[in-house]
């Protein structure tokens, strides 16, 4: 079980929530301090302080007093009006993070919710109930309003939400787990929706994904190095150890272990002086990679624990300030960074599926093909890999330098963290599939050099892998393959 403290969550903490089902509480302490925000709250109300959000309109309606009578109808709405999210829904792995992630910011206690609203939030989540969350419509600024208003509906009973793999209403869902709705209070609605938590949530499952990818990438490109008698050399300790990259280090220093028994690799000037940048610069592109994700998990682990509404409440001193940590440039950024490393990922592989096709550069019947000619063997994957490596270059347009003005300009510049965010995804997406086919033309260059001088550890892999996908012995629909090997990857 994850206890939550709002302060102390890990990346292998939300991959254990996210990933494996693990249940999640809150410790009493950490509840106290949430009454006692709440308990701040209540008293601001009863003698009437104007604070931004509880007894006002929001955005440009801030200078709007709200009458006490309505602060509950104020709340709903909020929620209401802000759920205006289009597109496909989140995964639920994102749903499922985007719950954590908020219940563990309002958790930090200057919110001043009730802990009956956060501990709703973990109910779903302990449930397996996730909301339907439009991927569309976020600013990335006054938080991930329009994302977390969807997230917050299902607490009230009202949207839908995916059930035991059945998409239906929040309502039918909470009476089969036997839970009431909640009835939002004094400043509830805005605590749940004015948050990062959409950006970081799918930020945090996209470096979950790259890290595993990465580890991937360097077992196929050692692959890829035995079926094109790649030299060894070049990962020489003593050339990285020149550079000071630690993760450059790292990775030259996998690949020198992985086919330290090879029988494939070649020492420089057995076959050629050198080999081609995207075989021997390997340690310097996914190192460079490796080092986009090292800077971005460490703004994520601090961004989950961050707090990120408005206003912020101070118990100790009895204030409510109204400031601008929802603002996701942070997060926006460092997705944007992010994306450099993914693009590059996936470049240099398909830089080496070229080199495993063209009968210009290797020695290999041409595409790989057992009867070239008659059939085209892996031809066309190349151009898939190609199309999906453009693609990518598309989509690593940074978003975050792209900031348009909204609420009649009261909120006149914003991050588009979210955008940035689920960019990296896709664009993760895409680099697996060209890597996939890596995979795929690294196999059948192999076997027909002869596996049995293969490395141990990559021998074992494509044993693994051949179990996903055969050898090609003739021209068939790729596209299956190619999708089962993403999926076999992921």
């Amino acid at each position: 079980m994850v206890i939550l403290t709002g302060e102390t969550l890990t990346l292998d903490e939300v991959r254990r929530v996210v990933d494996d089902q693990e249940t999640v509480d809150l410790s009493e302490e950490t509840e106290r301090t949430v009454m006692k925000s709440r308990e701040t709250v209540e008293t601001m109300v009863q003698k009437r302080k104007t604070m931004y959000g509880i007894n006002t309109g929001f955005g440009k309606f801030s200078d709007v007093i709200i009458d006490e009578t309505d602060l509950e109808t104020l709340q709903l709405n909020l929620i209401h009006s802000h759920a205006c999210g289009v597109g496909e829904p989140f995964s639920e792995k994102v749903s499922r993070a985007m719950l954590l992630l908020r219940a563990n910011a309002l958790l930090r206690g200057y919110s001043g919710v009730r802990p009956v609203l956060i501990r709703q939030m973990l109910a779903l989540l302990n449930a397996g109930i996730h909301p339907v969350v439009p991927q569309q419509g976020s600013l990335g600024a006054s938080g991930d309003l329009a994302p977390l208003a969807h997230l917050a509906l299902p607490l009230l009973g009202e949207g839908d939400v995916v059930y035991q793999e059945k998409r239906m209403s929040a309502s039918e869902a909470l009476v089969d787990v036997s839970l009431e709705p909640i009835t939002l209070k004094a400043k509830e609605g805005l605590a749940l929706i004015n948050g990062t938590q959409a950006m970081t949530a799918v930020g945090v499952i996209t470096c979950l994904e790259m890290e595993k990818l990465l580890y991937q990438s360097e077992l196929i490109a050692s692959m890829t190095l035995e079926g094109l008698y790649g030299i060894i050399d070049a990962f020489d300790h003593d050339v990285h150890r020149l550079r000071g990259h630690q993760e450059q280090i790292d990775v030259a220093a996998y690949i020198r272990e992985t086919l330290e028994d090879s029988q494939f690799t070649t020492r420089q000037g057995e076959k050629r002086v050198q080999d081609a940048y995207s075989l021997r610069c390997i340690p310097q592109v996914l190192g460079a990679s490796w080092q986009t994700l090292n800077y971005v998990k460490e703004k994520l682990e601090t961004e989950m624990n961050a707090v990120t509404d408005n206003p912020l409440i101070f118990s100790e001193t009895d204030k409510a300030v109204s400031g601008g940590n929802f603002h996701g440039e942070p997060i926006a950024f460092a997705m944007d960074f992010l994306k450099l490393g993914i693009a590059e990922m996936a470049n240099i592989s398909e830089r080496r599926v070229e080199r495993l096709v063209n009968p210009q550069l290797n020695d290999l019947p041409p595409f790989l093909s057992p009867k070239p000619g008659l059939e085209s063997g892996a031809m066309i994957m190349q151009y898939t890999a190609a199309s999906l490596v453009s693609e990518n270059k598309t989509l690593a347009h940074p978003a975050s330098v792209d900031s348009i003005p909204s609420s009649a300009n009261q909120e006149d510049h914003v991050s588009m963290g979210t955008i940035a965010a689920r960019h990296a995804l896709q664009m993760l997406g895409n680099a697996r599939h060209v890597i996939a086919i890596e995979l795929i033309c690294a196999m059948q260059a192999v076997e027909y050099r002869g596996t049995d001088k293969m490395a141990v550890r990559t021998k074992q892999f494509h044993d693994s892998a051949r179990k996903i996908v055969p050898m090609i012995s003739e021209d068939r629909v790729f596209a299956e393959d190619i999708k089962n090997m993403a999926n076999w990857l992921k």
